[in-house]
């Protein structure tokens, strides 16, 4: 089967890709809305339980509590869906057979710093969960749980950079006679 082309392999995921797309729009969308009721939603008597495996405990559900876990996850699908939409132009040049085009540079460059932005989002507030939400209940995160999010924003920065010079030697060529 071939990778590149329509038909492809290439197609058949840009075909996932567009299904897994507007699935994160809808959930994007309504943990929006849910963001922008939580604003408006009264919260009396509601209570959060945080537990391991040794126990729990509860505490008050506030306001900025709810805001804080509804804006954090819609920021993270937000993040996963900008991913997506620059993988779905990628895959799209790919189907086209014409993989090193210079937007696929920048495209693959955005999607690295925006899984850097993502990766640094989770392990700040995963910090700030584990100290004021549930101190002795959860640990924060260590430098040791950010070494393959890093890897992987490298390698993407790292495909940027083939893709860049696939696209300097495919301009190199159609210059030549």
């Amino acid at each position: 089967m071939r990778t590149l082309g329509p038909g492809s392999v290439s197609s058949l995921l840009k075909i996932a890709l567009d299904v897994a797309y507007w699935l994160l729009v809808v959930v994007t969308l309504l943990l929006l809305i849910g963001f922008v009721a939580a604003i408006f939603v009264p919260l009396t008597d509601l209570n959060v339980t945080v537990s391991d495996s040794g126990g729990g405990r509860q505490q008050p559900l506030t306001r900025p509590l709810l805001l804080f876990g509804v804006g954090a996850l819609a920021a993270w699908f937000g993040g996963f869906l900008l991913i997506l939409s620059n993988l779905r132009k990628i895959f799209r040049s790919l189907t086209l057979g014409d993989p090193f085009q210079p937007d696929n540079v920048r495209r693959l460059r955005a999607i690295g710093v925006i899984l850097a932005v993502v990766t640094g989002g989770v392990w700040v507030a995963q910090g700030l969960i584990a100290a004021r939400l549930a101190p002795g209940i959860m640990n924060s995160q260590g430098l040791g749980e950010l070494l393959t999010p890093v890897f992987s924003v490298l390698v993407v920065f790292v495909l940027a950079e083939v893709f860049r010079e696939g696209a300097r030697l495919r301009r190199e060529s159609e210059l030549t006679i």
